[in-house]
C-alpha cells in the first residue's frame, strides 16, 4: 500500500523515527525488514495521475483564482446574473492554462534530472556475481564495486581497494566545496578481502550506526565480523556525491541510500519563494475585497431605498417576481454588483504579471554582456517569478572560494635573502601590470619544466642559473619540504597529487626553476637539481597541524649533512629564528606586508643544520613520544619544538588565489548602491581576511575591523557587545524593534541603528556557533548589521543557511546568496534570491539556484541593470493596472446612482469582456517589458539609482492609496463630463442622442483614450513596439466597435449585439469628440502639474539623473578598469595548509607505496586525470579542514 501511495506522489511517513541503523552485508531479506529507503531520489512534485488535481488545488489556493470561481457560480444564478458567464470563464481558463503549462514544463525537467541520476549503472554483488544495476535498485546492505572517476553511488563503508594499505583518494567538491583530494582507508579486517568475489560474497559483517543525519564531518558506528567488533568513523565512510580518483577499484557496503544519504539530507528543503511585491499584493487583494464589499453594500442599500420609495411607479412595465420586496431586491442587487464591480480584482492582472516576468527573464538569458566566452556559459534565469526582487537587494551573502576567487593557485612572488622577485618593471624602474601579452620566462633549458607554468621576472631565473646559494637553497626547500605524492606515467611527464593546491603550486614552482621533485619512498626523496639527480635520505617529517601552523622535514644529503627545512606562517617561523637573522627578518617582513597588500597567501621559509649526535638522541625521544599512549600529540609537539628553534631565514613565498575578473570593481559598485556584502566561507580566517582586502570589502581606511574568535559563549557575547558599543555608544541593551503590526502581533523586525564611519567584522565558525544560539542571535545581528562588511570564516553549510535565515527573519530586507559549490546549496535555497556560479565545483549550486552565470562580476549587471529595470517595470505596471481598472470600475459605481441601483452596466458587455484582454493588454505589457528610466551605462555610472528599490518607494500601500484617489478623480471626470455633455443634447439634424447606448459608447471611448494618454505619460522609453501596441490597440477598439455595432452582426446574433448603429450615429458628431478631448485633458492635467512641481521642488535621484542624461550629448563611456592600487598591510594570509592533519605519518609509514611496479596499465587518459590538469594555473582553492558544526 505504501509503495502504491508513493507511486501516486503521496509521501507515506514512517511510524517511528529511526534511532539506530542495523544492517547485515549481503542479506537483503534481513535489511528489507527495517524498511530502509532505497537508493532512488525524487525531486519532482507530480506524476501523471496527480498533476492535474494537485496543480489545480495549488492554483485555487491563490485567493484571486478561488474568487473568480465564486464569481462564475454567481453568474450562473439567473436572479443575480448581471453579466454573461463568458466574461469570467475566458480569462480564468487562460490563467489556469498558462500556469499549468509552466508547472508541467518545470516538473518534466525535474523528472528528467531524477531519471538521469536514478538510471546510472553500478556493479552490485548479487548471488555471488557482479551484476550491472541501476542506482535506484541498489539496497542497504549491498556490496558494490566502484572504479576510477566514478561517482559514489550511496553512503558506503569502504571495504577494500586496489591501493596499498587499502587507501583510496576521493574528491568531495560536490559535498563541501573542497577540491583537494582526500584519503580514506578501509579497516584491515575488510581490506584483506581484496577483490576476491567469493570472499566478498561470503562476507556477512553486521553494522550498527547512527541514523540518517546531515553531519558531513562525523560518523559513528561499529562493524561486527566473526564476533569481533571494530569502531567505524568518518575516515572509513564514502559519501554519495564524492568522486573516486586515482584508485583503480574499491568495494563498499551500502549504509544509507537515496534520501537518507548525507548529500540529500544536506540539500535543504526547497522553499517556495515569493517576492515582497507578491506579499504586498496579497494584502492589497484582501483590502480590495473589503472595498468591493463596501461599494456593493452602499449600492444595495441604495437599491433598497429606491425600491421602497420609487419602485412601485415602475411595476406597470417592470413587474416584480412573486414574493420580491425591497429587502430581497437589495440582497440580490448586492450580489449583482459583486459581479459587475469584480474588475477591481482583474484576473488578467495575474496573466500579465506572468508574461512580464517571463519576458524580463528572457532579457537576462539573452544578455550578451553576461555571456562568458571562455566557458561558453550564458546567464540563465532559472526561476521566472523573482525578477523584480533583484531590484530590492539589501544583503548579499557570498561564498569565497570559486565565487570571489577563481580556484586557481599561482606562484606569484617570493623574497629570497632580502630581495623581492616576481614584479615586472620597465626600463625606468616603474611597475608594469602583468597581462597575457607580458613576456614570460623561457624554461626551455629545463626539460622537466611544467609547460603550463608561467612567471614574468627574468631576474629569478638568472639568479638560479648563476648558482646563487640562497636562491638554490630556497627552491631546494620547496622541493623537499612537503607531502606531495608524484606520479610519472611516462619519462619526464610528472603529475603532482597535493594535499592542498598551494603546496602543489610551490612544488611546481621549484620544478620549473630547476629543482624537480621526482619520486619518494618512505625513507628517501629523489630530486633533480639543475639537471643532476640527487637522492636525500628522509629521516623525519614534523607534520603540520592547526596549532603548529608549520611543517618541517629532516633530510640527509649524499655528503651526509643533516638539515632541517621548515615552512609555515611567518609569525610562527619568526619566533623560532636565530637572533642573527633579525636584519633579514625586517626586510622580509616589508616584502610580506607588500604581498599581503596584494591579497597573496604568504609563507616563511627557514632551515637549520643539525648535529648528528644531538639528532640521534632526539630521534630516540621522538620514537618514545610517537608510541606513547597518553597525550601523544602534545608530547610530539614538545619534541618538535626542541629542534625547530634557532633557524636561519631563507625568505618567503607568495601564492595567489586569483580573484575573478572585476570582483573589486563589482563590490565597490554594489557598496555604492548601499548593498551590504557578507562573505560566508569555509576558508581560514587569514585567507578570507586578505581576500576581503583584495576585493575592496575591507579597507585600511575603515575605522576598525573587529575580530571575534572567542572560545566560550560568554566571551563571544562580550566581544560582540564591545564592538557594538564602540560603533554606537548610545545603543541600548535591548534591540530596537519595529512597532507592533495593526493586528497587535509583536514585530520581529530589528530596526537599523545609526553608525558614524565604516566598520568591518570578522567572525570564525566556532564563535558563530555560539552567536547563532537563540539568546545571542540578535546581538550578532545588531553588531553585524552596523558593519559595512562582514566575513564569517570556517562556517559549515548549515551555518551559512542559519546566518541568511537570521537576517531574513529579523530585517525588513531582501537577501541574495551567491555560491558555486554543493556546500552553498542550503544558503542559496534559504535566501530570497539564490544565484549559482557555474564554476569548478560541479553544478549543484546552479541546479538549486534561481539565477546562474559564470562570473561574480556579472552580479552588478544582474542587480543594477536587470534587477532595477524589472522592479521599475513591475511597479509601473501595477500602478497603471490598478489605475485603469479602478477608474473603469468607479464609473460603474457612479452610474448606479442614475439607474435606480439596478445593477445595469454602464458599458457594453463586449467592451467589459475585451477591456482587459484586448484593448489595454498589449500597451501595458509593452510598457512593462521595454521601459527604462536610463540605459545600462548610466545605471552603472549612478549606482545610487538602486536605492528606491531597497526602500520600496515605487509601489507600496501609500502608492496604492494615491492610485485609489487618482482613479476616483478620473472616474468622476469620465462619468459626469460625458453625462453632462449628453444630457438634453440633440444631433445636427435635431434628433435626440441622449440615449443609454450612445452614452455608454461615449463613456467607454473617453475612458480608453484617457487611460492610453496616462500610459503615454508613464512611458520613459519609447520603442517601435510600444508605439505599435498603443496605436494598434486603439485602432482595434474602433474596428471592433464599428463591427460589433453594425447591422450585419445584429442580424446574425440579435441578442448578443444590441448596440446596432450606435457607433456611426454618435462618433460622427463634433461634440462627442470635443467631450473626449475635454475628459482627456482634465484627467491628465493633475498628473502633469504634480510631476512638474515635484521635479522643480523635490526631485528624486531618478529625476536628477534623467535631467543629466538629457543634458549630456553622448552616452557615458564604460567604467574604466582600475589598476590595482599598491597596498602595504600587516594583515596577511598564512599558508593554505589543509585543516586536517597532514600526510606525514602516511609518507613515512613504509606501506603507502607499492613495491616497484613493472608495467602498470594507465588507469585513465591523461586528459581526464585531475592531477594532470593540476597545473600552477589550475590549482583549486580548498576549505582547509574539518568544519565545525
Amino acid at each position: 500500500m505504501g509503495s502504491l501511495l508513493s507511486a501516486c506522489g503521496i509521501n507515506v511517513k514512517k511510524k517511528k523515527v529511526e534511532e539506530e541503523r542495523h544492517l547485515r552485508a549481503n542479506d537483503r531479506e534481513f535489511n528489507l525488514s527495517f524498511m530502509y529507503a532505497d537508493n532512488a531520489i525524487k525531486t519532482s512534485k507530480y506524476n501523471v495521475f496527480t498533476f492535474l488535481p494537485l496543480n489545480l488545488f495549488e492554483q485555487f489556493q491563490r485567493l484571486a483564482n478561488a474568487y473568480f470561481v465564486f464569481l462564475l457560480i454567481l453568474q450562473l444564478i439567473p436572479q443575480i446574473s448581471s453579466l454573461s458567464w463568458f466574461t469570467t470563464v475566458v480569462p480564468l481558463l487562460l490563467v489556469l492554462s498558462i500556469t499549468l503549462a509552466k508547472d508541467l514544463s518545470d516538473d518534466i525537467t525535474r523528472h528528467k534530472n531524477d531519471n538521469h541520476v536514478n538510471n546510472r549503472k553500478v556493479e552490485v554483488l548479487i548471488d555471488g556475481e557482479l551484476k550491472s544495476e541501476k542506482w535506484m535498485n541498489v539496497q542497504v546492505g549491498d556490496i558494490i564495486k566502484l572504479e576510477n572517476n566514478e561517482f559514489v553511488t550511496a553512503d558506503l563503508l569502504l571495504l577494500s581497494s586496489s591501493e596499498p594499505l587499502n587507501l583510496i583518494y576521493i574528491e568531495t567538491a560536490e559535498l563541501d566545496g573542497e577540491t583537494n583530494l582526500k584519503v580514506k582507508q578501509a579497516l584491515t579486517i575488510t581490506g584483506d578481502l581484496g577483490n576476491d568475489i567469493q570472499r566478498l560474497a561470503a562476507f556477512n559483517g553486521e553494522m550498527r550506526c547512527e541514523p540518517p543525519n546531515n553531519r558531513l564531518d562525523k560518523f559513528t558506528g561499529t562493524l561486527t565480523v566473526g564476533g569481533e567488533t571494530f569502531a567505524v568513523d568518518n575516515d572509513r565512510i564514502l559519501l554519495r556525491g564524492c568522486t573516486l580518483r586515482n584508485t583503480e577499484w574499491c568495494f563498499g557496503l551500502v549504509v544509507f541510500g537515496g534520501p537518507d544519504t548525507k548529500l540529500m539530507q544536506n540539500s535543504g528543503k526547497s522553499i517556495f519563494k515569493r517576492t515582497s511585491i507578491d506579499h504586498l499584493m496579497n494584502v492589497l487583494v484582501i483590502f480590495i475585497f473589503g472595498f468591493l464589499a463596501f461599494m456593493c453594500t452602499i449600492l444595495s442599500i441604495g437599491n433598497g431605498i429606491w425600491e421602497y420609495q420609487e419602485g412601485n411607479s415602475f411595476i406597470a412595465f417592470l413587474p416584480r417576481d412573486n414574493g420580491t420586496n425591497a429587502a430581497l431586491s437589495a440582497f440580490l442587487t448586492f450580489w449583482s454588483y459583486v459581479i459587475i464591480l469584480n474588475t477591481v480584482v482583474p484576473i488578467s492582472l495575474y496573466v500579465s504579471v506572468e508574461i512580464l516576468r517571463l519576458g524580463n527573464s528572457y532579457f537576462i538569458d539573452w544578455d550578451r554582456k553576461m555571456y562568458h566566452v571562455k566557458s561558453d556559459t550564458p546567464a540563465q534565469a532559472r526561476t521566472t517569478t523573482l525578477n523584480e526582487e533583484l531590484g530590492q537587494i539589501k544583503y548579499i551573502f557570498s561564498d569565497k572560494t570559486g565565487t570571489l576567487t577563481q580556484n586557481i593557485m599561482t606562484f606569484n612572488r617570493c623574497s629570497i635573502n632580502g630581495k623581492s622577485y616576481g614584479e615586472v618593471v620597465d626600463f625606468a624602474g616603474q611597475r608594469v601590470e602583468v597581462t597575457e601579452k607580458t613576456e614570460k620566462v623561457d624554461f626551455s633549458w629545463n626539460s622537466l619544466a611544467d609547460p603550463k607554468f608561467s612567471f614574468h621576472d627574468h631576474k629569478l631565473v638568472e639568479a638560479v642559473k648563476l648558482g646563487s646559494p640562497e636562491v638554490q637553497a630556497f627552491f631546494r626547500l620547496l622541493a623537499l619540504c612537503h607531502t606531495v605524492m608524484p606520479e610519472e606515467k611516462t619519462e619526464g611527464e610528472l603529475f603532482y597529487q597535493a594535499q592542498s593546491p598551494d603546496e602543489g603550486a610551490l612544488v611546481t614552482a621549484a620544478r620549473n626553476f630547476g629543482f624537480v621533485f621526482r619520486s619518494r619512498t618512505p625513507e628517501t626523496i629523489s630530486v633533480v637539481e639543475m639537471g643532476v639527480p640527487i637522492t636525500y635520505e628522509l629521516l623525519a617529517v614534523l607534520d603540520f597541524n592547526n596549532v603548529r601552523k608549520r611543517m618541517s622535514v629532516i633530510v640527509r644529503n649524499p655528503e651526509g649533512k643533516l638539515t632541517l627545512y621548515c615552512k609555515g606562517a611567518d609569525t610562527i617561523i619568526y619566533e623560532r629564528l636565530h637572533p642573527s637573522a633579525s636584519k633579514l627578518t625586517e626586510v622580509t617582513t616589508e616584502h610580506l606586508n607588500e604581498y599581503a597588500g596584494e591579497g597573496l597567501r604568504t609563507l616563511a621559509l627557514a632551515y637549520k643544520d643539525l648535529d648528528e649526535d644531538k639528532f640521534e638522541e632526539w630521534r630516540k625521544r621522538h620514537h618514545e613520544a610517537s608510541t606513547a599512549l597518553d597525550d601523544r600529540e602534545g608530547k610530539l609537539d614538545a619534541i618538535y619544538e626542541e629542534l625547530e628553534k634557532d633557524m636561519l631565514l631563507l625568505g618567503a613565498s607568495a601564492v595567489e588565489d586569483k580573484l575573478q575578473d572585476g570582483v573589486p570593481q563589482t563590490i565597490e559598485q554594489l557598496a555604492k548602491a548601499d548593498i551590504k556584502i557578507w562573505v560566508l566561507t569555509g576558508d581560514k580566517q587569514e585567507t578570507a581576511e586578505n581576500i576581503g582586502y583584495a576585493c575592496n570589502m575591507l579597507r585600511e581606511e575603515m575605522k576598525e575591523i573587529f575580530i571575534v574568535a572567542a572560545n566560550t559563549a560568554e566571551e563571544v557575547r562580550e566581544e560582540l557587545v564591545n564592538a557594538r558599543k564602540k560603533m554606537s555608544p548610545e545603543s541600548g541593551d535591548e534591540p530596537p524593534m519595529e512597532k507592533s503590526t495593526f493586528l497587535g502581533k509583536k514585530s520581529q523586525v530589528v530596526e537599523d541603528e545609526k553608525v558614524n564611519g565604516e566598520y568591518g567584522l570578522v567572525i570564525n565558525g566556532h564563535s558563530l556557533a555560539f552567536a547563532l544560539q537563540k539568546d545571542m542571535e540578535l546581538e550578532l545581528l545588531r553588531t553585524a548589521c552596523m558593519c559595512q562588511a562582514v566575513i564569517c570564516c570556517r562556517v559549515t553549510p548549515l551555518q551559512k543557511a542559519q546566518v541568511v535565515e537570521l537576517v531574513k527573519k529579523h530585517k525588513k530586507a531582501v537577501t541574495l546568496a551567491i555560491g558555486d559549490g554543493a556546500n552553498d546549496v542550503s544558503m542559496i535555497k534559504t535566501a530570497h534570491i539564490g544565484v549559482g556560479i557555474s564554476g569548478q565545483e560541479g553544478m549543484q549550486a546552479v541546479l538549486s539556484s534561481d539565477f546562474s552565470f559564470a562570473q561574480f562580476r556579472y552580479l552588478q549587471r544582474l542587480l543594477l541593470v536587470h534587477g532595477r529595470w524589472s522592479y521599475l517595470r513591475m511597479c509601473k505596471f501595477l500602478r497603471y493596472f490598478f489605475y485603469k481598472n479602478f477608474t473603469f470600475t468607479f464609473v460603474h459605481f457612479w452610474y448606479g446612482f442614475f439607474c435606480g441601483f439596478s445593477a445595469q452596466t454602464v458599458y457594453d458587455e463586449w467592451y467589459i469582456t475585451l477591456y482587459n484582454l484586448v484593448y489595454t493588454a498589449l500597451p501595458v505589457i509593452g510598457l512593462s517589458l521595454f521601459d527604462q528610466d536610463v540605459n545600462d551605462r548610466w545605471s552603472f555610472q549612478h549606482p545610487q539609482l538602486y536605492a528606491p528599490g531597497q526602500l520600496n518607494q515605487y509601489f507600496s500601500k501609500k502608492a496604492f492609496a494615491r492610485i485609489l484617489l487618482h482613479s476616483c478623480y478620473s472616474s468622476l471626470i469620465l462619468f459626469f463630463v460625458p453625462w453632462a455633455a449628453m444630457c438634453d443634447t440633440v444631433r445636427d439634424d435635431g434628433k435626440d442622442i441622449a440615449d443609454y447606448q450612445s452614452f455608454a459608447l461615449l463613456a467607454q471611448t473617453c475612458l480608453l483614450i484617457a487611460v492610453s494618454v496616462q500610459l503615454g505619460l508613464d512611458t520613459y522609453y519609447w520603442t517601435a513596439v510600444n508605439q505599435f501596441f498603443l496605436w494598434g490597440s486603439l485602432s482595434v477598439y474602433f474596428a471592433v466597435t464599428f463591427t460589433m455595432y453594425s447591422n450585419g452582426m445584429y442580424l446574425i446574433f440579435t441578442s448578443s449585439f444590441p448596440f446596432i448603429g450606435t457607433a456611426r450615429n454618435s462618433l460622427n458628431q463634433p461634440n462627442a469628440w470635443l467631450t473626449i478631448l475635454l475628459t482627456t485633458i482634465l484627467c491628465s492635467l493633475p498628473v502633469v502639474a504634480k510631476r512638474f512641481l515635484f521635479i522643480q521642488l523635490k526631485p528624486t535621484i531618478n529625476d536628477k539623473v534623467r535631467h543629466k542624461v538629457r543634458q549630456a550629448k553622448a552616452v557615458p563611456p564604460p567604467l574604466p578598469r582600475k589598476f590595482p592600487r599598491r597596498r602595504i598591510s600587516t594583515r596577511r594570509s598564512g599558508y593554505a595548509f589543509s585543516h586536517a592533519r597532514g600526510y606525514g605519518d602516511l609518507v613515512t609509514s613504509g606501506r603507502f607505496l607499492r613495491i616497484p611496479v613493472k608495467t602498470r596499465p594507465t588507469l585513465f587518459p591523461q586528459s581526464e586525470t585531475p592531477v594532470a590538469d593540476s597545473t600552477p594555473q589550475t590549482y583549486r582553492t580548498i576549505f582547509e579542514g574539518a568544519q565545525s558544526p
